[in-house]
């Protein structure tokens, strides 16, 4: 393996951030890895080369590409958007579209920047409001769900989070053991409190809840007809999580939102707010309703920065054809 000498070396140094449940395995330096610590590479340096603003630059020229490429993320950024705002014409649903896709491709250099910007950087780059409502819960020994929201700067946002407070993340099993690897150590690596859950582990979850810990949590997408019920989302029918209020309920935890903006400065605000557990009745519809009602708000104050790329509204009723 010496000729992987140079790559481990560059790897190395991620260790000591780990927690236990992250170790790097030397199988990632198999060659049939190569190509994707060379991306990782460059994504590196260009996020660390140039300043924000650059890197919006470049993620809006990306996100120009994607639109006038006929890929099937636009295709269903316009579906989503044409069921969302019924009331938009033609010219309206394709600036949210080009919109969109320009944020969606800033995401992609702000999830660089969230994994690989020294956290002095980071915590230069944004305020935060509303991080009472976490303090609060945290002093009452009680576990708090995290309740994020995809909007394209949340992993960004995640980081900054944790530089104030500890935060456990998610990470989903990926086909390229490398990324998966990388997207869990960056998650996690800004706070040697904070942890890693594999995605849908219930037990983990809920066992780091009732230890009194924070665990990110985002219930805005589609997870299947098991695990969902049917609520309306902007007036449409949606197979809607049912975990928030189970987990909130079985972990002992408050279910506290958060958001984050981006601003026009190139800076970040990440907004907290209260406690929603208490508006959560039992009934799993209700509840699944509240937890919409909240995340449309929100949306609609900035659909702009929303993750319309994602097929929110894959599952659909029993009889009812696809959107898609």
């Amino acid at each position: 393996m010496k000729q992987h000498a140079w790559l481990k070396s560059i790897v190395h140094f991620n260790k000591k951030w780990l927690m236990s449940q992250i170790k790097f395995d030397n199988k990632l330096l198999h060659p049939r890895y190569l190509i994707t610590w060379l991306l990782m590479l460059l994504w590196w340096l260009l996020v660390q080369l140039f300043p924000m603003v650059v890197q919006r630059f470049f993620g809006r020229r990306l996100g120009d590409l994607l639109y006038v490429l006929p890929i099937s993320r636009k295709r269903i950024a316009k579906i989503n958007i044409e069921k969302c705002y019924p009331e938009l014409g033609e010219r309206e649903v394709n600036a949210l579209v080009r919109s969109t896709l320009r944020s969606t491709g800033i995401g992609v250099f702000e999830s660089g920047a969230a994994w690989f910007w020294p956290t002095w950087r980071v915590k230069n780059a944004f305020t935060i409001s509303g991080l009472e409502y976490l303090v609060a819960a945290q002093k009452t020994e009680s576990g708090v769900l995290f309740m994020g929201i995809h909007f394209t700067a949340i992993e960004f946002g995640a980081a900054c989070v944790n530089t104030v407070t500890s935060i456990d993340g998610f990470y989903r099993p990926h086909k390229n053991a490398v990324y998966e690897y990388v997207q869990a150590w960056g998650r996690i690596r800004r706070n040697s409190k904070s942890g890693v859950i594999p995605n849908g582990d219930v037990r983990k979850i809920v066992r780091a809840l009732r230890e009194g810990r924070a665990v990110n949590y985002a219930p805005d997408q589609d997870y299947g007809k098991r695990r969902s019920v049917f609520v309306p989302f902007f007036g449409v029918n949606t197979a809607t999580v049912k975990a928030p209020a189970q987990l909130a309920k079985a972990g002992r935890a408050e279910v506290i939102p958060w958001v984050t903006t981006r601003k026009p400065d190139g800076r970040y605000h990440i907004s907290l707010y209260p406690s929603i557990k208490s508006k959560f009745s039992g009934d799993e519809h209700e509840d699944a309703v509240t937890i919409n009602q909240f995340i449309e708000a929100r949306v609609r104050e900035n659909p702009e920065q929303y993750l319309w790329v994602h097929r929110r509204f894959k599952t659909r009723p029993e009889g009812e054809a696809s959107f898609y």
